[in-house]
């Protein structure tokens, strides 16, 4: 039986037969094609595929809503890449504006989480000859060997085929040492738009869309899981975004490996693209809704708060949005320095829970794949230590 809300929708003569017929597929669990996909974007309502999407989201999740407790690592933002959407990375020729951290240094941040409930490291940063295959699986070993339950999710496609082709080795070959030497999952960056066209344009020196998501599908028939991006409001049109993510679909036809897609805003401070300007909050909203409606085979959709800040996140929770990442701590520069929301992005726990629960939905944290570790719907917090999850402490080697 339809909800009454989407019962309306469909009902309502002021729509097209075919957003209607879109509607009906959705209900029936039936999927959409890429025609259907790219109409939606044309024509369809901000409350219409809003509606759509947040009758996925229930279908998959009900209120559920996740997050987890996570720190960041950017080994350095000199880079030797350059992507003219980037406010984050320094080419080398300006290093002296970046910072380059040794593996001590790195190593340092790590311990400053020690005794606290963090589940998850995230490492990525720029790309630079001496991060290098010997320098990652070192790192990687130590990191477990200090903190063997610390989940390390790290690299983008982009580093690992720059690395392994210094190291003259080939994709299986070192996607199998950077596993034996702990990497437990890959995060979902270095997609931006897979349209060769648009790359040329704005990331012409990185990995091709075919690398991008040959090594993704390396790791997942390794039996690992990642995530996978698409950076939307700049230069493409929306026949890009379905073709990003309908070669994505046919990927997680395959696999089954990807967890969750995270589409991520293009923001425009300081960087070579400076002149074109963002998208609205609508945009984002109906961006979130039609990638929940078309990614029907992808578990999550996540809404990354530090880019679009905590009120747009709330929103996103009713446009299909069933987690908003973690508590970050403050150590992440990627998304501040390009003009983002939050320039200092860290949420405790009890900020994070109180965010989902004015909205009407539970509060879940999950460790990275998804185990759920403490439901907070009902929970009363009474203790600073409790609340926090994380003390603020100083990025080392940062300006």
């Amino acid at each position: 039986m339809k909800p009454a809300k989407l019962q309306t929708i469909c009902n309502d003569h002021s729509l097209d037969n075919t957003l209607r017929r879109i509607a009906e597929k959705v209900m029936e669990g039936t999927r959409i094609t890429p025609e259907e996909g790219l109409y939606l974007y044309e024509h369809g309502p901000l409350g219409f595929v809003g509606a759509l999407a947040n009758y996925m989201r229930e279908q998959r999740h009900g209120d559920n809503t996740y997050f987890n407790r996570n720190f960041h690592i950017e080994p350095t933002n000199v880079c030797i890449y350059d992507c003219k959407f980037c406010s984050y990375s320094r080419r080398i020729k300006k290093r002296e504006d970046g910072w380059e951290l040794s593996m001590d240094q790195i190593m340092e941040q790590v311990k400053q989480y020690d005794g606290q409930p963090i589940t998850e490291v995230h490492i990525v940063g720029g790309v630079l000859p001496q991060y290098d295959l010997e320098f990652y699986t070192e790192l990687f070993r130590r990191i477990k060997a200090h903190r063997p339950d610390l989940h390390i999710k790290a690299l983008t496609p982009v580093e690992y085929h720059y690395i392994f082709k210094k190291a003259k080795v080939s994709y299986e070959q070192g996607m199998q040492m950077m596993k034996e030497a702990g990497l437990d999952s890959i995060p979902g960056g270095g997609a931006e738009i897979f349209d060769s066209e648009i790359r040329k344009k704005i990331c012409a020196d990185k990995c091709t869309a075919a690398q991008w998501l040959q090594i993704h599908e390396i790791w997942h028939r390794m039996g690992g899981r990642s995530n996978a991006t698409m950076l939307y409001g700049h230069i493409e049109a929306y026949h890009h975004r379905i073709d990003h993510m309908e070669r994505l679909r046919q990927l997680q036809d395959r696999t089954g490996g990807f967890q969750t897609f995270i589409p991520l805003k293009f923001r425009n401070k300081d960087n070579q693209m400076a002149h074109i300007p963002e998208v609205s909050v609508i945009e984002d909203l109906r961006n979130y809704a039609i990638s929940r409606i078309y990614l029907d085979n992808f578990p999550h959709i996540k809404a990354y708060w530090p880019m679009i800040g905590r009120q747009v996140a709330q929103l996103s929770l009713a446009f299909g949005v069933d987690d908003i990442d973690g508590t970050i701590d403050d150590t992440t520069k990627i998304y501040s320095m390009a003009g983002a929301e939050e320039q200092h992005p860290a949420m405790s726990t009890e900020e994070l829970v109180q965010l989902i629960r004015r909205v009407g939905r539970r509060p879940l944290e999950r460790d990275t794949l998804y185990h759920i570790i403490k439901d907070y719907t009902d929970y009363q917090f009474d203790s600073d230590k409790e609340i926090r999850g994380y003390i603020s402490l100083p990025v080392i080697g940062k300006n």
